[in-house]
């Protein structure tokens, strides 16, 4: 290690020691949950971990993968998990029904949310309206499945003209290559690149992002149960610090993302979880929001405008108040917020 990194690396000790002392005694245990598997996306956490950024905090931080947004929210509502990285659309639904029981999102991290859908001009599928007729599969829990009437109420066509298949996630992308399935929904850095892995070329692709029909969901965020905000507010504001690190680290570097993400599994595509990576920043965390506010935080009035569409869609029986969602308390100042 060159002596100014080594100089940079004991001095960060030593903040992170001094301000752990004055938060707690000990490196403080946090069980984090992703919602999926290792990949791309996820790597600014896994970098934060092995570059050391949360034990610089005082953190003894263990990082999961995951099922689902709905169970990482589940891990974290029960206190299985201290904090979680899930989509904040689930979160919007337990909270809808768990008042008393509500999980804040405390760092958003998809500012644009991976919701598409997916199909071929050979299927003669433009646009949202030669949707009706067709056949939509996917997974009965995908977010994109799930929210399908929320794009259709957007782009005025009848969801019920729509039939729906539903399979397991590895299925997915291969029926939709073999044309079993019309169009399929799916995350856009992920149906996209699985798709190509099918043989469909790039060429005869057709996406659409609900991004790009005026739908304003988020993402997914950083999630907080109501324990640790109440027991460990320093120690929240710790961990989104690192994170930050982590993100900017990844920005500047993103094979070391990758690296960090093969340390912790080995089994890993890295070539195409670079690839992933890539499309993740680039359509959903580097938006033209972040880049003139800042990373993490969010729009209350596009969040409110997100909940109507997310009621719409899932038929909830009560509207959470962007408030019982989202707090920027934890945040860094928005000066350290701003990415490169």
């Amino acid at each position: 290690m060159k002596p100014a990194s080594l100089v940079r690396r004991l001095t960060g000790l030593l903040l992170g020691s001094l301000i752990a002392t004055s938060a707690w005694a000990d490196n403080l245990p946090i069980k984090f949950t992703l919602d999926w598997k290792f990949q791309g996306p996820t790597s600014a956490f896994l970098l934060a971990l092995h570059e050391g950024y949360y034990e610089e905090e005082g953190l003894d931080v263990t990082i999961d993968s995951g099922k689902g947004s709905a169970g990482a929210v589940i891990r974290v509502a029960t206190g299985a998990y201290d904090m979680g990285f899930a989509d904040i659309n689930a979160l919007i639904e337990y909270n809808s029904q768990n008042q008393d029981k509500a999980i804040k999102s405390v760092m958003m991290f998809y500012d644009a949310a991976p919701f598409s859908l997916f199909t071929t001009k050979s299927k003669n599928i433009s646009g949202p309206k030669d949707l009706e007729g067709k056949t939509l599969g996917a997974p009965v829990f995908d977010a994109s499945y799930k929210l399908f009437p929320a794009f259709a109420a957007a782009t005025g066509i009848n969801p019920d003209s729509v039939k729906r298949s539903n399979m397991d996630p590895a299925l997915r992308e291969a029926m939709m290559a073999r044309g079993e399935v019309d169009f399929i929904s799916g995350h856009y850095f992920s149906s996209y690149l699985d798709l190509k892995s099918k043989g469909v070329k790039e060429s005869d692709l057709v996406i659409m992002m609900y991004a790009d029909y005026g739908l304003d969901f988020y993402g997914n965020s950083v999630i907080a149960s109501p324990a640790m905000v109440k027991e460990n507010p320093e120690a929240v504001r710790a961990f989104l610090r690192a994170t930050l690190r982590g993100l900017k680290a990844l920005l500047k570097n993103p094979d070391a993302g990758i690296e960090a993400t093969l340390k912790t599994d080995p089994l890993i595509d890295a070539k195409l979880e670079r690839e992933r990576l890539d499309l993740a920043i680039r359509a959903n965390i580097m938006t033209p929001y972040v880049k003139q506010n800042g990373f993490g935080n969010i729009d209350s009035a596009r969040m409110g405008r997100a909940v109507d569409q997310l009621a719409l869609a899932y038929g909830l029986a009560r509207k959470p108040a962007v408030s019982e969602i989202f707090t920027d308390a934890y945040l860094p100042a928005k000066s350290e917020r701003m990415l490169p």
